[in-house]
């Protein structure tokens, strides 16, 4: 049984970005503190889709090599992000066929568990229902912490009965961090395969892949990735890269970039974690977005993104405990995410009023509301935010 310790500091070491909204095509009457839920699309991104659609109007312009360089440059980028080589990403059109992927590669003995948080986004529990029903496992919620420390909690469940600890980076409800560090650690120790959704983390929050070194982790692009909706990336440790893809197709083959010979039917894969690509990797539409959201959030920096987000959430949460709305402590949350939670449960149609005012959020759960600003949102966005929390609360 681990011993219960206080997460440590959650604090990233970045420099304060200047407002990026000239970036998006966000009008100023919107103050949009939603990214969790979707984000807007770049306007650098959108340029790009409305190119990359262009294209297949003149099909005769798109060449062979053209179905594997954007791919091989998204697969490189998204790799720098997190550390990892290039010939350890998939790609992929959604977190669940990456966490599919994971869990149609790893083993699971009659009776062992696998473990999974309490509220945990569907798309990283019903695989693992299904894998314990086909191999006899047992699915193990862990409930919600009383002092909401996901990590004490985790590494006090983690001993040599589970089999896979599938879990998030950021739980997706309230924004509260799991050390992953730690808990990767404790995994080790009892043989655990360890297997992230980050999809509410990556590209906002800092995550290395040689510190954690997950067997899987997975990331959908259209929310901290500031992509395209319907793609993703599949992180694979070297030591499952040779396991079975969901499906068999023709692009992960060796050889396949030889157009001519793709009827020599190969048995062997493409280096690395490619073998786990979905068909039509090559998305002449989707992969030029993914792609250039990705050099953008290099550009300003993932520890530059999350130290100004958490400048921005820090002084919400201030203001929110004046008005004694309640958030997690500093230390357990991420710092681009911020639960507000209503002592009361979360006023009658809230959300509906907030969305009249043209302020976006979302509620998840019967007494938070999730508050996920971006790069774009002003200091005028947050006013209005308040100003309608001030109007719904009791005096």
């Amino acid at each position: 049984m681990s011993k219960r310790m206080s997460p440590p500091s959650n604090t990233v070491s970045g420099t304060l970005l200047g407002s990026q909204r000239d970036l998006f095509d966000i009008p100023e009457d919107i103050a949009y503190l939603n990214c969790a839920y979707i984000s807007p699309l770049l306007n650098s991104v959108r340029d790009v889709g409305i190119a990359s659609n262009g294209r297949k109007s003149h099909p005769w312009e798109i060449l062979p090599p053209d179905f594997f360089s954007d791919a091989e440059q998204s697969r490189m980028l998204f790799a720098e992000l997190i550390g990892a080589t290039a010939d350890d990403i998939a790609l992929v059109p959604a977190a669940s066929y990456g966490t599919a992927t994971a869990a149609r590669n790893l083993p699971v003995g009659p009776g062992e568990r696998i473990l999974v948080l309490h509220d945990q986004f569907p798309s990283n529990v019903y695989p693992w229902r299904e894998l314990a029903k086909e191999r006899g496992g047992t699915i193990v919620t862990l409930p919600h912490p009383e002092d909401d420390d996901w990590t004490r909690a985790i590494l006090e469940i983690l001993d040599e009965r589970v089999a896979i600890a599938a879990l998030p980076h950021v739980h997706w409800t309230d924004g509260a961090m799991i050390d992953l560090e730690r808990v990767a650690t404790r995994c080790r120790e009892v043989g655990s395969a360890l297997v992230i959704d980050g999809t509410q983390s990556v590209g906002a929050l800092p995550f290395d892949v040689n510190a954690i070194r997950p067997d899987f982790l997975v990331v959908a692009t259209y929310k901290w990735l500031l992509g395209p909706y319907g793609a993703g990336y599949l992180y694979v440790a070297p030591k499952w890269q040779d396991g079975v893809p969901l499906e068999h197709n023709w692009i992960n083959r060796q050889g396949s970039e030889d157009f001519s010979n793709l009827v020599e039917y190969r048995d062997g894969y493409q280096p690395g974690a490619r073998r786990f690509d979905v068909g039509e990797r090559g998305n002449i539409h989707l992969v030029p977005m993914a792609k250039t959201a990705l050099r953008q959030l290099l550009d300003w920096s993932v520890e530059n993104i999350q130290t100004t987000i958490r400048a921005r959430t820090d002084r919400i949460a201030e203001r929110a405990t004046d008005m004694g709305i309640g958030t997690l402590p500093r230390k357990q949350r991420a710092g681009h995410y911020l639960g507000l939670r209503f002592p009361g449960g979360v006023p009658e149609g809230l959300a509906n009023r907030l969305a009249q005012e043209k302020v976006y959020v979302s509620v998840r759960g019967r007494n938070a509301v999730r508050i996920t600003p971006h790069l774009w949102v002003t200091d005028r966005d947050e006013d209005r935010l308040f100003d309608v929390l001030k109007s719904a609360l009791p005096e």
